[in-house]
Parts: C-alpha cells; structure tokens; sequence
C-alpha cells in the first residue's frame, strides 16, 4: 500500500503507527482503501508539522465523479490524526481511482487552509474551499 518508506509496525520510542498506516485503517471502513501515500519532500521528517502528503486511494463507490463524503472521511481522518500527534499536516494533493485502477478525479487542500483551520477559518469555509478543488476526471474530459 504505502510507498512513504515506513514500515507498518508501530514507532518504538511513540508506540504511533506511521500516518500512513493510520490514515489507511481509518479510512477502510468508508470503503476508501490507500493505494499510496509519500510525503512530497522525502528529506523533510513527516512528523514535523506542515508535511506535505501525495495520497491515491480506491474507493468502492458507485459514484462516477469524487463525493462529498468521500473527501470528508478523508480531511477528517487525517485532522483526527493529527490532532493525536499534536500535528499540522501541510499540503494534501489527492487523487481518487475506482477499484478498477481508473481516476475518478483530483482535489487536494492548501497548506495555510489546515494552519487557520479553528482560528480564523471556519470548519464551514474550510470545507467550501476543499470542495472547490475537485476536479472530476469525466468533466474535465467530456466538457461538462
């Protein structure tokens, strides 16, 4: 699944799973299963705040185009997980397959919009600005 480099045993000075491993047992039971996960800089340690994550997952919905639900159970796991740790991811860029392999579609979630997010940035304007991102592969391409 994973291609961030961690293993999927837990950190032994934290007893933490890697977020990549987190993140993918909490989304299975949306049915949104991590087909890969790296962080955007390799260099830069994923637990400092501000880590800018790549992530690709399948979902099983029979929905052609990205869901608003789907992108929820998303942000919300990874804040949960974050809110674990104490940390602050940064740049979130995703794309969204069927259980077939093919895109579904793009969105992705600002660095500075997870950093506001509780101080002057509403959980209502976070989410309008997140949903505004999506971009469906079928109306990017059949001009819809």
């Amino acid at each position: 699944m994973t291609d961030d480099g961690s293993e999927s045993v837990a950190d032994p000075a934290t007893g933490e799973r890697p977020v990549a491993v987190a993140l993918e047992n909490r989304l299975m039971s949306h049915g949104i299963y991590v087909t890969s996960f790296a962080w955007m800089d390799a260099s830069e340690p994923p637990a400092d705040d501000g880590a800018g994550i790549e992530l690709e997952y399948e979902t099983v919905s029979e929905s052609p185009a990205i869901t608003r639900d789907e992108v929820g159970a998303v942000v919300r796991a990874l804040l949960t997980i974050g809110d674990e740790r104490e940390w602050t991811p940064g740049r979130l860029e995703v794309t969204s397959l069927t259980t077939d392999g093919e895109t579904r579609g793009w969105w992705y979630v600002e660095r500075e919009w997870f950093e506001r997010l509780g101080s002057d940035l509403s959980q209502l304007e976070f989410s309008q600005r997140v949903l505004k991102t999506i971009k469906n592969y079928r109306s990017e391409h059949d001009g819809r």
